[in-house]
């Protein structure tokens, strides 16, 4: 048997365990969670690969060839992410309380009703895969003419899925920052993967030298830095106004471990910060996989609280994204993008990426 199918029936007995261990509601919410960190990935890469076509000499003289190949790779992930929303689709009358909650206006009565969503995120997903399978391939002259256009369709795609898909789990937070909240944890998220994946390439010599590291993690830094302000401010807003229904939402993703999360993730931005002093490439790469896990787990204290109405981490979530990271390593070489074996060859090769 071939290590594809072996990863493929590991991921359906791990999802079987879940399912066990959660129940019907249990597993679906930690699925979802689950589901949304490997979305991350590609989505997250996307805008970061769009932005530095626009500038691309200036991204390779800084040494950026080898972060867009780990970049591409990431995007290589969303025919698999897309697939893997089925299940989710599947339980949407299970995740989202609007399903047997009466309209109150005749547009509501359209829009909350599940082929209606099941329809929109069909929608949003194919956009995205065909706007990572357009940036897939390495660019030759920066291209303004599609780059400007797809950031725009990427915010609005991004902003009406997390609204649908995240914000309408539990409506007790009525915030528009959530969209692009999300947006930057998932650009974070990717990037810190793609520091992680990419091969180390030698720092420019001369005028330009700059120190070993610097260049992937300033970037890193500036992401962290909007993510950790975005929560802030939503933060500040909710509390300043006194609004129960948005405090209640807050007071489910508190408890020890919420705030151990957000003392973590406070850290991490300012040992980020500090590090652009005296920036390595072992710092960079740490730096990263601190970002990447709190990152993840930020997927899943946005989710599971809606349906556990407090914050724990459990066995089904655990489960669940083991279950996802093998259907997705099972899923990958099939639906694998040629223009991404086309970014592997001109790396291989040396050729930019």
């Amino acid at each position: 048997m071939s290590r594809r199918a072996l990863l493929g029936l590991a991921g359906l007995g791990l999802l079987a365990c879940c399912l066990t261990a959660g129940g019907w509601r249990g597993a679906t919410a930690s699925y979802l969670a689950a589901w949304l960190v490997l979305l991350a990935l590609p989505v997250g890469a996307l805008p970061v690969v769009i932005v530095a076509e626009r500038f691309g000499a200036r991204v390779r003289a800084r040494g950026g060839i080898e972060m867009l190949a780990g970049l591409r790779r990431l995007m290589a992930l969303m025919p698999v992410a897309a697939l893997l929303s089925l299940p989710v689709l599947a339980a949407v009358s299970l995740l989202y309380p609007w399903v047997a909650a009466p309209a109150r206006t005749p547009l509501a009565g359209l829009w909350f009703t599940v082929p209606f969503f099941a329809i929109r995120v069909v929608a949003y997903l194919g956009t995205w895969t065909w706007l990572a399978l357009r940036f897939a391939r390495p660019f030759d002259a920066p291209g303004e003419g599609r780059t400007v256009p797809a950031v725009g369709l990427h915010a609005v795609i991004g902003t009406l899925f997390v609204t649908d898909v995240v914000a309408s789990l539990d409506p007790r937070l009525d915030s528009t920052l959530l969209g692009l909240l999300v947006m930057t944890a998932w650009s974070g998220l990717a990037f810190a993967a793609a520091i992680l994946l990419a091969w180390e390439e030698p720092e420019p010599v001369g005028r330009g030298r700059t120190a070993p590291g610097r260049g992937r993690l300033v970037p890193l830094v500036v992401l962290l830095g909007l993510w950790a302000y975005l929560h802030f401010v939503q933060f500040l807003i909710v509390w300043s106004a006194n609004l129960p229904p948005e405090v209640s939402w807050y007071f489910a993703r508190g408890g020890w471990l919420g705030r151990a999360l957000a003392i973590v993730a406070g850290a991490v931005v300012v040992l980020a910060g500090l590090a652009t002093l005296r920036p390595g490439r072992p710092t960079t790469r740490i730096l990263a996989g601190a970002a990447l896990a709190v990152h993840a787990l930020e997927m899943f204290w946005l989710v599971t609280p809606a349906l556990r109405d407090r914050f724990v981490l459990r066995p089904s979530d655990v489960l669940a994204a083991c279950a996802v990271a093998c259907l997705a390593a099972a899923l990958r070489p099939v639906l694998r993008p040629s223009a991404d074996r086309a970014a592997s060859e001109a790396r291989r090769a040396g050729r930019p990426a």
